[in-house]
């Protein structure tokens, strides 16, 4: 079982089950925003595995695109995961929130056709060139 938290601790939840892969750094536009950071690293998670155990009163959520709700933790900010109305048993999940080591390793950069482009990457990862340039989003 893996443990997580947002930053400030009051949102705990728990996976009762594995990483649905790949692993990614995604460097879309939006998982850049949503990190505050050069890309976001990502997972799935099954819906049925992941368990609020402490503070789901201060999950918030938001629209980001059509169908698309990210979930983050009201009281400090920390991004948690994404839920998608086109498959709800299936969690996009952020893998900075994790208190316990997952034991995965990442295997792709993802979306670096819209990587920020101060970001030069040099490590041996498959790169997935979708996404959009840097500056040109919806």
């Amino acid at each position: 079982m893996l443990r997580g938290s947002c930053a400030c601790g009051r949102v705990r939840y728990e996976i009762r089950g594995n990483l649905l892969g790949p692993v990614t750094y995604c460097h879309c536009w939006r998982c850049r925003k949503h990190s505050g950071s050069s890309f976001g690293t990502t997972a799935g998670v099954a819906a049925s595995d992941f368990v609020v155990v402490a503070g789901e009163e201060l999950l918030s959520d938001w629209e980001s695109s059509h169908g698309v709700r990210r979930y983050f933790a009201s009281c400090c900010g920390s991004p948690i995961f994404k839920r998608d109305e086109a498959d709800p048993t299936f969690l996009g999940f952020r893998l900075g929130t994790l208190d316990s080591d997952p034991h995965v390793s990442v295997e792709v950069h993802f979306m670096v056709g819209s990587k920020a482009p101060w970001v030069d990457i040099r490590d041996s990862l498959p790169q997935d060139a979708q996404g959009v340039p840097f500056g040109e989003r919806d």
